[in-house]
């Protein structure tokens, strides 16, 4: 019988599309999914170390999976546990020491030799691999497994060098690295071959990616590699994410305006309308620098919905500074945007500096500002109605006789027909009828069946 495989992954796309490498790695040793950490013979955590008390929650778990392993044991049956991710990076030996219970610890750049690990886990010895080399680890990943499903993430790009100073990402992802490009198209194949219609990019910094070149004469931008991407016969769809303001070049710019295949949307982190903040927080760009930016892809592609990243109450934030922040809000009109209270990380030099803002100031800015921006997400959303929208169906909906997509703006839309299942992974033009609090629903437009791919 196949042993069963549970893992839980916590935080970001990249997160996401580790754990499915990791699903990859670990079907070559017999193993298959399942949903349910109780049936499993091996449990993975692949955590995330950005948010506030993110190990903590780990360690949580981890008591919760010792319960579990002793009344698995107790039913005659073993079970393995290891911890991958970022917290795991960060922890290393230490939470082998705190949570005995882990078999083996590993950083995001190890988890190619999950199959080592687990030959010392069955000799009772424990395992900590946290080396940041990147390479070695891609290619001995070798090809994706078919996915089967109409929506994929794609890792370009690891690792950041740009230190800012509220971020813990350079400690445990390490220094940026692209994978060459002949290595992305060919994954990106077998993505569209297993069903694909969409990838997104993936990258700390994604919009940095320098991969060396197929003939290894120089290496391409981003913007280059979503060109050659384009030419992928049945890839309808191209997103990336996260990108940094200065990595923002023409190139990608000029991509957004002539590939159709490149949605019209983009999540560009700004995390402060104020200079000031801004050099504290080492981002090394102005608040003028990035108006530009966006002046110049709205110039490019003229219905292109932004998104954005605001932290609030960083270090020797000042009342004065935070207006700056809602006006910069006020000035581009954001699609949407992801606002959160400054925590600090560890080892990270915001985490030292003056000026810390007590919470109760953190929090009646960030929800200030969470009005703001909750406010132009809805009148985003608001201005699709009456529009006819192209959506790629993904799966069906809640109910019967309904499926769920989502827009060129990444909103997801449901919409009532008879045969829904005919609907996934095509691209069907849909009249948007209303909105809900987080969706659109509308109802399927015309004759046409698809958009060219």
């Amino acid at each position: 019988m196949a042993k069963k495989l549970f893992i839980k992954t916590y935080g970001c796309q990249m997160n996401v599309y580790d754990s499915a490498r990791m699903a990859d790695v670990l079907a070559g040793e017999g193993y298959e999914a399942t949903d349910s950490a109780a049936d499993a013979d091996l449990v993975l955590l692949n955590t995330c170390h950005i948010r506030e008390k993110a190990a903590e929650k780990v360690y949580s778990e981890l008591g919760r999976l010792r319960e579990l392993r002793a009344e698995v044991q107790a039913a005659g049956r073993e079970l393995t546990i290891g911890v991958g991710g970022c917290v795991a990076q960060a922890e290393g030996e230490e939470m082998v020491r705190r949570a005995p219970v882990v078999d083996f610890v590993f950083g995001p750049q190890t988890y190619h030799r999950l199959p080592h690990m687990l030959a010392r886990a069955g000799r009772g010895e424990k395992t900590v691999e946290t080396d940041l080399a990147t390479e070695p680890k891609f290619e001995a990943l070798g090809t994706v497994a078919a996915a089967g499903k109409v929506t994929a993430f794609l890792s370009v790009q690891e690792g950041c060098d740009k230190f800012c100073t509220f971020c813990v990402v350079p400690y445990t992802r390490g220094a940026e690295y692209s994978r060459p490009v002949a290595e992305v198209l060919a994954e990106a194949r077998a993505l569209v071959a297993s069903g694909a219609r969409e990838i997104t990019l993936l990258g700390q910094n994604v919009n940095g990616y320098h991969g060396a070149s197929p003939d290894g004469a120089g290496s391409w931008t981003l913007g280059r590699l979503i060109r050659d991407l384009a030419g992928i016969d049945g890839l309808a769809r191209i997103r990336f994410t996260t990108s940094h303001p200065r990595d923002m070049d023409d190139d990608l710019i000029a991509a957004h305006r002539d590939v159709p295949q490149l949605m019209p949307y983009l999540h560009l982190p700004v995390q402060s309308g104020s200079d000031r903040i801004l050099a504290a927080m080492n981002r090394r760009y102005t608040t003028r620098d990035f108006l530009s930016i966006v002046e110049r892809l709205r110039a490019a592609r003229p219905d292109i919905a932004l998104t954005s990243d605001f932290i609030v109450g960083f270090p020797g934030e000042t009342d004065d500074d935070f207006e700056a922040t809602l006006a910069l809000v006020r000035d581009v009109r954001f699609a949407a945007a992801f606002s959160f209270k400054y925590s600090p990380r560890p080892g990270t030099p915001a985490a030292a500096a003056d000026g810390q803002i007590p919470e109760e100031v953190k929090a009646a800015r960030l929800a200030r500002l969470q009005d703001v921006i909750n406010e132009q997400m809805r009148t985003f959303n608001e201005s699709c109605v009456g529009r006819t929208l192209d959506v790629l169906f993904d799966k069906p909906g809640r109910r019967a006789g309904q499926a769920g997509g989502r827009s060129p703006y990444l909103q997801p839309v449901h919409v009532d027909c008879d045969d829904a299942g005919a609907l996934i992974g095509k691209v069907v033009p849909v009249r948007i009828t209303g909105t809900g609090q987080n969706s659109l629903s509308g109802t399927l437009a015309g004759a046409r069946a698809e958009v060219p791919a």
